[in-house]
């Protein structure tokens, strides 16, 4: 500590601590923060649904291997073909998606039963350090190589938007 910093009254070096406590909670909180709802755009509507609300409806789980991970996980969320349904009246021809990390992609297609959005691993909430807090998934891969992890380019994780395309 150096000759200043000994010198300095007590209530002084605390304001000091908390000012740097305030900082970096400042810098961690913003991305945790904004990390509340899942945007549904369909033309000039934006629909937001709060996380909360769609861990409560993901009424589906089941256990497979994630390829990423290098494990099996058990997954839980919803029938994305359903929810498409539900918030759009029907599955849109393309979807873009927006993650947190601003990865963006448009994809067709989505009148599949087999994709699921994913709102919880194990048991546990999905946040953004755990490529969350909304994930998309196939249930079903099939014959696919699961140590070629290009065969799943069309997972998408981090979903901060959806959007129909029609």
């Amino acid at each position: 500590m150096n000759a200043v910093a000994l010198h300095r009254s007590p209530w002084v070096r605390a304001r000091d601590r908390f000012a740097s406590v305030l900082l970096v909670a400042g810098l961690a909180l913003p991305a945790t923060a904004l990390a509340q709802a899942l945007n549904l755009i369909n033309g000039d509507v934006t629909e937001k649904i709060a996380l909360s609300d769609l861990r409560d409806i993901s009424d589906t789980s089941f256990t497979l291997y994630d390829p990423y991970q290098g494990r099996e996980v058990e997954m839980q969320g919803v029938a994305f073909q359903t929810f498409l349904i539900d918030h759009f009246g029907q599955v849109p021809p393309a979807l873009h998606f927006t993650a947190w990390d601003d990865y963006e992609v448009t994809l067709e297609e989505w009148d599949d039963p087999n994709w699921y959005l994913i709102t919880l691993e194990d048991g546990d909430p999905l946040t953004l350090r755990s490529r969350g807090p909304v994930r998309l998934v196939e249930r079903d891969y099939g014959d696919r190589d699961v140590e070629s992890l290009r065969e799943f380019n069309d997972w998408i994780w981090m979903i901060r938007s959806i959007e129909a395309k029609w």
